[in-house]
């Protein structure tokens, strides 16, 4: 590390003494506060593996950003929508404590958690039919086998957030709901402690990740922290260390496809219609961005090189489109993280260059970093060889919070920290 410093302080000198400016950009849907907590997540991975940055925040999304003038007056009413499972699938083979994970297992992982994000009380729909269709019954005068863990649900809610504060917040509420959810004592009929607890952990943590989601939180912890968080929660619910390695997770397998896609379906649906703030803020941006262009370029020009441009999502486009426009001598690369830029170039939407026009050559090198469960990132590489380095990064999330998490993943910040001026 002393030797990295050493070489980081020698390039600083070869600029004059200027420290290297990183301009964050934001990305559709973004208002304060998140974009300030995001900013705040961003220059903490970066600054942390290298000295002398500077970070510059670019909030366009308070003037620039698109509003609903007459209260949403084109808004249709939200669909109303199905929860629980009708029919309980076979269980598959459990991967067991300590066994490492294969290509199928992570795909499987996250398949069963966007499952989850659809409905967190899904693995409890399975249990509670198979409950229904023959469990024993209790001895007359016997506790109920949910009423020590609705107890501890009730515990976990009264320390507020803090136990899974990676998440963001509604642990409490989560806990609230499910130790009340009609399903909880029917399930804990036919599950022993230990999956009775990792059931309901997977469920708190996918309840908060879920409303985070439907918040538009820019912020969505990589799976790695997500099993991390669920894990702990599993032990304060009573299970025994490790109790959250994937033992009932089968049970959700079959049906996590179907349901996966149904969530797909629904996010997508939202950003089509319009019936979203982010998807409100792309349309603005292509029909009227030459304000935005015109910000981030004053931004820029007030700035000592060497600049660096760091979007996301539509704040990748923005950053793109800016340099394309006309040079900014101090912009010595572009790095951005879940990117439409490549794909509107190439269906001839973006606004600045039509295909098959190359990059014009004042456009610095392009770092484009990309998850390959985000459905909305895409590849530059093939469309501008040469110009574009494209880097896979897996947040081991499915979408849409593969989307979202490109800020929580240290992968990230390596690979960007490798390419600065």
């Amino acid at each position: 590390m002393t030797s990295q410093r050493q070489s980081y302080s020698a390039l600083h000198q070869c600029h004059g003494g200027h420290m290297t400016a990183v301009v964050f950009i934001h990305g559709t849907g973004v208002r304060e506060p998140a974009f300030s907590a995001t900013a705040g997540r961003v220059a903490a991975g970066l600054t942390a593996l290298r000295d002398g940055l500077r970070i510059v925040p670019h909030y366009w999304g308070g003037t620039h950003g698109a509003t609903l003038a007459a209260d949403g007056a084109s808004l249709p009413p939200a669909a109303g929508t199905t929860r629980g499972l009708a029919e309980a699938p076979a269980a598959g083979p459990a991967r067991w404590p300590g066994e490492a994970p294969t290509a199928t297992d992570s795909d499987e992982d996250t398949a069963a958690w966007a499952a989850l994000y659809t409905d967190p009380y899904a693995e409890l729909a399975v249990a509670a039919h198979a409950a229904a269709e023959g469990a024993a019954e209790r001895p007359p005068g016997s506790v109920p086998p949910a009423q020590k863990l609705q107890a501890r649900l009730a515990a976990l809610a009264a320390q507020g957030d803090a136990p899974a504060a990676e998440l963001g917040p509604g642990l409490a509420r989560a806990a609230t709901d499910l130790a009340a959810h009609p399903l909880l004592a029917s399930a804990a009929e036919v599950l022993d402690p230990d999956g009775l607890a990792t059931v309901a952990a997977r469920s708190l943590t996918a309840r908060v990740t879920a409303d985070a989601l439907d918040a538009d939180t820019p912020l969505v912890p990589v799976g790695d922290t997500r099993d991390a968080v669920t894990d702990r929660l599993a032990e304060a619910l009573g299970a025994s260390p490790r109790g959250t390695q994937r033992g009932v997770r089968s049970l959700l397998l079959r049906t996590a496809g179907s349901a996966a896609s149904r969530a797909v379906v629904r996010r997508r649906r939202a950003l089509t219609e319009a019936a979203h703030p982010a998807a409100g803020d792309v349309l603005r941006y292509l029909a009227r961005g030459a304000a935005v262009r015109a910000g981030l370029r004053s931004l820029v020009e007030g700035l000592e090189p060497p600049v660096v441009l760091l979007g996301h999502s539509l704040g990748g486009i923005i950053a793109l489109d800016t340099l394309i426009s006309a040079p900014l001598p101090q912009v010595r690369l572009l790095v951005t993280a879940g990117s439409q830029g490549p794909f509107l170039y190439e269906s001839g939407s973006l606004p600045t260059l039509e295909h098959p026009a190359p990059l014009p050559p004042h456009v610095p090198h392009w770092l484009n970093l990309y998850d390959p469960r985000d459905l909305l990132s895409y590849l530059g590489a093939g469309l501008f060889p040469g110009r574009v380095t494209d880097v896979a990064v897996d947040s081991r999330q499915p979408f849409p919070a593969a989307h979202s998490a490109y800020w929580t993943n240290p992968v990230v910040y390596r690979h960007i920290v490798d390419h600065l001026p």
